[in-house]
């Protein structure tokens, strides 16, 4: 790798840029160069309490970390509905983009984000860290073998948690102003990735939400599912939820094999997660158990899966700054797939549950 690190801005305090920050100094070709807040007080405060270096420089908004000359991407964690504005600054001031999710409120707002970075010459990533981890390379090579697993037939994904009473009356993710599209973007995000991905990116044709969607008495959604079909015959469910207990569950059902994880979103530990996989799954003698009993695959890694995404976003930025490489353009193809999909449960739950086409 190259000895120049790439410098990294945070735009804003939120708790997620705790984690990313401290991903930024693990990766062995970034470094953390600047936060901004609206307040000066409160960027002081974070770079305090997470224990910056005196030499990260520190300021009391948000243009003036895009105005840093020396920053060369940024990391943008800031309520939803300000990503339009802030991405799309940060593109035009030639700042390598790495966006939290979810990424717009509606693929037309992401739409211009890309654009912006496309014009601008500059790396669009989002920040799915699960993506990363080496784990979810070794599942698709078995999701992948048409003799181990077959054809991909469902998918089932999870991701919910009860976070109290406290985040469901003051957390920005329940506000319309801040980030209307509620659990459906922030757990939901991770279920359609989740199922895009084991359907190779292939959008379905048809999104159905689930009847009895929740929201809360702002109308922000705290709970809901959906169902997608293609044309093919695969199916895929999904439940998000701000109400239930913390679960993370991916089940991928082949016409030979299946693969399933109960902590895709974050590995129960940081250095290790696990996967289960089976073919030719049978009933024993007298269906008195299964076999062969699935097999349970732990892997690996030497940094967590936050600072592997650091890392590649890092790698990229390099390529384009030492080789003239053109920027990575499968992050935003997956992005905007990922948005569709968002858009069209949030469509369905409008219309009274009627299935959506995804648009192109």
């Amino acid at each position: 790798m190259s000895g120049k690190p790439v410098r990294f801005g945070i735009l804003g305090c939120a708790n997620i840029a705790r984690k990313v920050s401290r991903a930024i100094n693990l990766a062995p070709n970034a470094a953390l160069f600047a936060i901004g807040s609206r307040s000066i007080d409160t960027a002081t405060r974070f770079a305090s309490e997470n224990g910056f270096p005196a030499s990260v420089r520190v300021y009391g908004s948000y243009q003036a970390v895009l105005d840093e000359p020396d920053v060369d991407a940024v990391y943008v964690p800031l309520p939803t509905s300000l990503h339009l504005k802030w991405a799309v600054s940060a593109a035009d001031k030639k700042k390598h983009l790495l966006l939290e999710k979810p990424v717009a409120l509606d693929a037309s707002e992401l739409d211009v984000i890309l654009k912006a970075c496309e014009r601008n010459g500059v790396q669009y990533m989002d920040a799915t860290m699960w993506m990363h981890h080496p784990r979810t390379a070794q599942m698709k090579d078995f999701q992948s073998d048409p003799q181990r697993f077959g054809q991909l037939k469902s998918v089932h994904s999870i991701f919910c948690y009860n976070p109290g009473p406290d985040f469901l009356a003051n957390d920005i993710r329940v506000k319309p102003d801040l980030d209307a599209l509620g659990s459906l973007g922030d757990t939901g995000w991770y279920c359609i990735r989740a199922i895009l991905w084991a359907a190779d990116y292939c959008l379905p044709e048809k999104v159905t939400a689930l009847p009895n969607t929740e929201f809360n008495e702002s109308g922000v959604i705290v709970s809901c599912g959906a169902s997608l079909s293609w044309a093919d015959g695969k199916i895929a469910t999904f439940y998000c939820s701000f109400l239930t207990n913390l679960t993370m569950d991916v089940t991928c059902a082949g016409t030979n094999g299946y693969l399933r994880l109960h902590d895709f979103v974050i590995p129960f530990q940081e250095n290790v997660a696990s996967f289960y996989d089976v073919s030719s799954s049978r009933f024993a003698t007298l269906s008195i158990g299964i076999e062969p009993i699935p097999s349970e695959h732990k892997v690996a890694t030497d940094l967590p899966q936050e600072a592997l995404m650091v890392r590649e976003f890092a790698r990229l930025v390099t390529s384009i700054r030492e080789n003239g490489s053109e920027p990575e353009k499968k992050w935003a193809i997956i992005s905007r797939k990922t948005q569709l999909v968002v858009d069209a449960v949030k469509a369905s739950i409008n219309r009274g549950f009627e299935p959506v086409g995804i648009g192109s």
